[in-house]
């Protein structure tokens, strides 16, 4: 470079010998070329008229020439201006040294830039220059510098030169180097230098409240300004509330916008279209798709882009593609848009397809190109064209950047290469936390949890802070190892992350109240749901999920309207969630209201909120609704046939399940392992002994294997038919060995046909797998006190007694005006159970009445 930097000069004499041009004409179109970012065309219109001619160059020709020189991060030929400069006597000019500095910081040369620096701030004159002070402030900023930064200021002061608006904004734009009480002395001092009309000030103040999560702050800011006219500084205030979440003020914000008569450009409505994405906001996006079309913007690459995004967040994917085809310029931006938006919504091959007709187009793939087809590679579990993209990437510089390789190793876990991944983590350069999450989360769903503990460890020796991605990583391995030292562990991540502050965050809040849910501590989870800031329908449903795994359906309903109370709209999640809580309580009022909303609200996922439907109308008992929704639906999966064959089991339609069966099978739906439990238990209810036998001996013909869930049904219906040898023989016959399940099935049947011997048997192998479960030893009792067998009835409570062995008591519940009253055996806890007393006294008094009247004395009530 430095040759040909040489070459193009000495060229110049020659050339300059022929060619006169003004150096007022020089310098105009040098600077209208820079201004329209023709950086190289500056460069070469320089080079052939007057390099070489300083007597005919201007000084105010140089800072165009430098300027394009960083822009194009050409050194050499910045050292070669550099040169020139010196020849024509200009190096203490001030203007043109500024230049300089900017050129050498942009060109990653900071000590050249310091070394300039330093020669002119010698100077008395120059020292005093606010713009020369910001040049070299400015490059320590970019190169990350804060301590040599706040030298410099201190320089500044002593000297007594005043900071100007443009050294504020770079103090403000370091905001990663300080905290918020930093930035509000930095506004303080703003105040007090009666900089808070500066445009540009105000603006990076704005940026700084909202990136410190202080969006009030900024919104405060921003109102006491009084001249409003700049559309920048609404632009940052709309976007300071979308990076925190709060869409609705940034909807609010554009429509006073627009009201004030501002001149809205791409960034304005890129924006707006985000915060529209987050809140789902259709109509309003909408609008604003027509507003961009009036102001002339529906053509900007940059504006589109938002606007497929949000058309493809909100799940409008055909009009996603509609803006790509409508769009002339594609750049690279857009292509990687629609490519999102395919794989968002699953369609991986889709994506495939855009990136085919990308290359076919001779766009250049950047780095988000490549991580999104890796991505849509793991998805389609294709390590075939994965690897082509793994091939092609060791042929592109590309191949080094740290989100590509995070996406490579990503999409190894997920094809199950964890060899791979790991191979690809090894030759990482530099490892982020990006890197790590992947690799950790990689680790945690092939199920490799020690290794997932272990390479936190690793990370944290790095001295590289987790994510909420790695926090949720580390919780699920905590839970699924159910090691109580490793569920202490996970208390141990919970305290991390509320010392990082990230329990605040919506996905780690998600995260902890799985582990929670999982560790059976509904009381915890709820107190990680109270940290989370901006709570949003994931962590909400995860709490509703929470309370219903723990037994705490009513509460689980309860947060439901809840959710409406907050501002948010409950999605298909919620409803199935809560649906399956209705569906433990059999809260049948409750489910029909929840069907009335879900009609309503149109929610899209509609397969799935139906199967649950159907399954909680079956469980409350009201089969006649169930069939209702199954017929009503106009794509049936195998989820709502299983679903439908087994409610009409449970309630006594054997035949009718089984002609389902036959009829799923004619529509071309195979069956699954559960299709054949839903069959063998409506034979089971029916009784339909060589019915459900035919239906076992059938499950290899569809490529089924046999499970404990199977095997239990066939040995339940033997049982309950009176074949006990039959129900032994199969036992042995079995192909794995039986479970707890088989050998209660077995037992309640001798205890109904009175084999005692055959039960005894049964138990001794039940209470073999589970010798502290009480259940187990009370089929055994009532056994025995069945048969009369007084002496072996003692004898097993005396064991019961000595284990500390009890069964838990049985309960019944009962809705009335939509609340579910719980009753346990025994029980007198209830606030109305001297009410309840009362009334069963007063029932059993009428037919002793009753009894005594019957003339012919017959009993009119049955035993029990």
């Amino acid at each position: 470079m430095r040759s040909n930097g040489c070459c193009f000069i000495s060229r110049s004499i020659s050339i300059s010998r022929q060619i006169h041009v003004s150096s007022y004409d020089l310098n105009a179109k040098i600077k209208t070329f820079v201004q329209q970012g023709k950086y190289e065309e500056a460069l070469k219109s320089y080079s052939k008229i007057l390099i070489n001619l300083p007597s005919d160059t201007s000084r105010f020709t140089f800072p165009s020439l430098l300027k394009a020189c960083a822009s194009l991060s050409h050194f050499h030929y910045g050292t070669a201006f550099h040169s020139t400069i010196i020849k024509m006597g200009l190096q203490s000019d001030p203007y043109i040294v500024t230049s300089l500095i900017r050129t050498y910081v942009k060109c990653a040369s900071l000590g050249n830039a310091v070394k300039l620096f330093d020669n002119m701030s010698d100077c008395e004159t120059c020292s005093q220059d606010v713009a020369l002070w910001n040049s070299i402030i400015d490059g320590y900023s970019k190169s990350g510098f804060f301590e040599e930064v706040m030298a410099q200021f201190r320089r500044m002061q002593a000297l007594n030169i005043k900071p100007d608006g443009y050294t504020l904004c770079i103090f403000l734009g370091m905001r990663s180097f300080f905290d918020i009480s930093y930035g509000k002395e930095i506004h303080g001092y703003i105040i007090r230098n009666m900089f808070d009309d500066d445009s540009f000030v105000i603006t990076a103040l704005i940026d700084m409240y909202s990136n410190f999560s202080r969006p009030m702050e900024a919104w405060n800011v921003f109102q006491k300004l009084e001249n409003k006219d700049s559309i920048v500084i609404w632009n940052a205030m709309i976007n300071g509330f979308c990076e925190n979440g709060v869409w609705r003020n940034c909807l609010q914000l554009y429509s006073l916008a627009k009201c004030e008569g501002l001149e809205l450009g791409s960034t304005t409505f890129s924006s707006v279209l985000t915060a529209c994405s987050q809140g789902e906001a259709m109509d309003f996006g909408s609008q604003l798709h027509c507003d961009m079309i009036k102001n002339g913007v529906g053509d900007d690459a940059y504006a589109s882009t938002s606007l497929l995004t949000f058309y493809s967040k909100c799940g409008d994917v055909k009009y996603a593609e509609r803006v790509f085809r409508l769009t002339r310029n594609r750049e690279v931006g857009i292509w990687n848009s629609m490519i999102s938006a395919y794989i968002n919504r699953g369609f991986s091959y889709d994506a495939l397809d855009i990136y085919t007709q990308m290359r076919g187009r001779e766009v250049s793939p950047d780095s988000f190109t490549i991580s999104n087809i890796l991505t849509a590679c793991g998805m389609i579990g294709s390590s075939y064209v994965g690897g082509m993209v793994h091939g092609e990437l060791i042929k592109r510089p590309v191949k080094h950047n740290v989100a590509v390789e995070s996406a490579l190793l990503t999409m190894y876990s997920k094809l199950g290469n964890v060899k791979d991944a790991h191979d690809v983590f090894d030759q990482m350069k530099e490892k982020d936390v990006i890197a790590w999450g992947s690799i950790i989360s990689g680790s945690c769903e092939n199920k490799e949890f020690e290794e997932v503990l272990r390479l936190y460890k690793r990370m944290v020796s790095d001295g590289v802070k987790p994510d909420p991605n790695i926090i949720a990583s580390a919780l699920i391995a905590c839970v699924a190892y159910g090691d109580g030292e490793l569920i202490k562990l996970g208390g141990c991540f919970h305290g991390l992350a509320i010392k990082e502050g990230l329990d605040l965050d919506a996905f780690t809040g998600s995260s902890l109240i799985e582990f929670y849910s999982k560790c059976g501590e509904p009381n915890m989870a709820r107190e990680a749901f109270s940290k989370v800031l901006q709570k949003n329908m994931v962590v909400w449903n995860t709490l509703i999920s929470c309370y219903s795994q723990n037994d705490l359906p009513d509460v689980s309903i309860s947060l439901l309207p809840q959710i409406l109370q907050f501002g948010l709209r409950p999605d298909s999640v919620s409803i199935i969630t809560v649906l399956g809580a209705v569906s433990q309580m059999a809260a049948l009022l409750i489910g029909k209201s929840i069907h009335g909303y879900y009609t309503r609200s149109l929610l899209r996922d509609g397969t799935q909120v139906e199967n649950t439907l159907i399954d909680m109308y079956i469980k409350c008992g009201c089969l006649t609704y169930g069939e209702r929704v199954f017929h009503s639906m106009s794509n049936r999966n195998l989820v709502a046939w299983n679903s439908m064959i087994g409610g009409l089991g449970s309630n006594g339609e054997c035949h009718k399940a089984i002609d389902m069966f036959h009829e799923m099978r004619s529509r071309g739906t195979e069956p699954d392992e559960i299709t054949f439990v839903s069959l063998l238990s409506s034979c089971n209810h029916g009784g339909l002994v060589d019915e459900g036998l035919h239906i076992f001996r059938s499950m290899k013909g569809y490529g089924v294997e046999p499970n404990m869930l199977h095997y239990v049904n066939i040995v339940d219906l033997l049982g309950r038919g009176g074949y006990l040898d039959e129900a032994r023989e199969f036992i042995e016959n079995m192909e794995i060995p039986p479970g707890r399940g088989v050998w209660l099935s077995l037992l309640s049947a001798c205890r109904v046909h009175g084999n005692v011997e055959l039960g005894e048997m049964a138990a001794e192998n039940l209470i073999k797998m589970e010798s502290q479960r009480g259940s187990n030893y009370i089929q055994l009792l009532n056994l025995y006190v069945e048969a009369g067998l007084k002496e072996k009835a003692v004898n097993l409570r005396a064991v019961m007694r000595e284990k500390g062995l009890m069964k838990l008591p049985g309960c019944s519940w009962i809705e009335i005006k939509n609340k579910v009253e719980v009753f346990f055996s025994g029980d007198s806890s209830s606030p109305e159970t001297t009410m309840i007393y009362g009334t069963l006294d007063g029932l059993k008094n009428s037919m002793k009445r009753r009894e005594c009247e019957d003339e012919e004395g017959e009993t009119i009530y049955g035993p029990g």
